[in-house]
């Protein structure tokens, strides 16, 4: 999201819902609570809950409904939100669950509370907002294996709670701090909840990765496939602890070398969907490589000798992350089709996760699998950076 959009869905937040967003410093239960954007312009939500419920004005301790168990449909009208069969004209509403009784939304299972804003299309939008180390009881799951060595289990531990504070950070004046995807973490609520990953949590509780007496932007990816990138090339971010290192724990991972066959029509066809005028594609060609082996640029050619110029990020991007995995790989032009031979999965930045894995399982524990990654950053507890948060 742009700053400018974010400002402006920011403002119009307010204006709606009276007072502006709560940010993630909000302390419930001795834990930091983050608002986490579960849903998105959806014209309908179920919730549910087996237990007593309370249904709050947003932003207020004002009870709307409650009731001994929940199981309504919501969806959002031009003056407000329908629950079940009664109107309530506000903007928003805050669902919570008495005792530890957890809410369902169309499916998942959640801690926390649950907030329904209605946007301005009638649409709405869901927000969890939820202790932090709750939170990440429900990302670890999604992001390793529940099955990988503790050490591996706990050093994700440490990243996540890092990266999921800077995130937050950086979008007080949103009104969510972090979205449940790739785009922030993967989150799944408690029914992504598993044992292996809840103690690695414990064991870590309140644990940060900190530079020079603040947060570390801890970024973190599947594979490097040999080296680590430097957060420079890719963002404005230039700290050492993500200047790029040397791995070699990550060869046994299933994304370490791969190979993909992209029709040039479809190259074509992305290149206009992004604004590009081309023709017909002759050649693609990497015209720099970084330190860390990635492609920096690269260069298409149209029939009209047209000449579009490129970033690697910029090509994967238009591609798709998932379509072509990461930056670092080779390409050639063969019978219609560009043939990529690539190496590893993500952004490159910060802990390689099939590292880890080879770190731990050689022995490594989860502090020495962070040095490695994050050279000259420290462990440090949340109250020692608290105040810059």
């Amino acid at each position: 999201m742009s700053k400018g959009v974010g400002l402006i869905l920011a403002l119009i937040f307010a204006m709606l819902y009276g007072a502006g967003p709560v940010s993630a410093l909000e302390a419930e239960n001795d834990q930091i609570v983050v608002r986490v954007s579960i849903m998105d312009d959806k014209p309908s939500v179920y919730l549910s809950v087996k237990d007593s419920y309370e249904i709050y004005a947003i932003n207020s301790d004002r009870v709307l409904m409650s009731g001994p168990r929940l199981a309504t449909k919501m969806s959002g009208t031009k003056d407000g939100l329908m629950v079940g069969a009664k109107e309530l004209k506000m903007g928003g509403i805050r669902v919570s669950a008495k005792g530890k009784a957890k809410i369902y939304v169309s499916g998942r299972l959640f801690r926390g509370d649950v907030v329904i804003i209605r946007k301005e299309n009638n649409k709405l939008m869901v927000i969890n907002h939820i202790g932090l180390e709750d939170y990440l009881y429900g990302v670890l799951y999604h992001e390793v294996s529940h099955r990988w060595p503790m050490e591996v289990l706990k050093a994700q531990a440490i990243a996540a709670r890092t990266f999921a504070l800077y995130q937050a950070r950086q979008n007080k004046m949103q009104p969510y701090d972090l979205r449940s995807d790739i785009y922030s973490q993967v989150y799944g609520g408690s029914t992504s909840e598993r044992w292996s990953t809840t103690m690695a949590v414990n064991a870590t509780k309140d644990k940060v990765l900190v530079y020079d007496g603040d947060l570390l932007p801890a970024y973190y990816h599947a594979t490097c496939a040999g080296s680590t990138e430097d957060s420079s090339s890719i963002w404005k971010i230039s700290i050492p602890p993500l200047k790029g290192v040397v791995c070699n724990f990550c060869s046994q991972s299933p994304h370490y070398k791969w190979t993909k066959e992209i029709p040039l029509w479809s190259i074509e066809e992305k290149l206009r969907e992004n604004g590009y005028k081309v023709g017909k594609i002759m050649s693609i060609a990497i015209l720099a490589r970084n330190k860390s082996g990635r492609v920096d640029k690269m260069e298409i050619k149209d029939n009209a000798g047209v000449s579009i110029v490129l970033t690697g990020k910029d090509f994967r991007q238009m591609i798709g992350p998932n379509e072509l995995r990461s930056t670092k790989f080779d390409l050639s032009v063969k019978f219609g089709s560009l043939v990529i031979d690539g190496y590893g999965w993500g952004h490159g930045v910060g802990m390689c996760q099939w590292g880890a894995f080879g770190m731990a399982s050689q022995g490594k524990k989860a502090d020495e699998i962070l040095r490695l990654y994050y050279p000259g950053a420290e462990i440090a507890a949340i109250d020692t950076i608290r105040s810059k948060l």
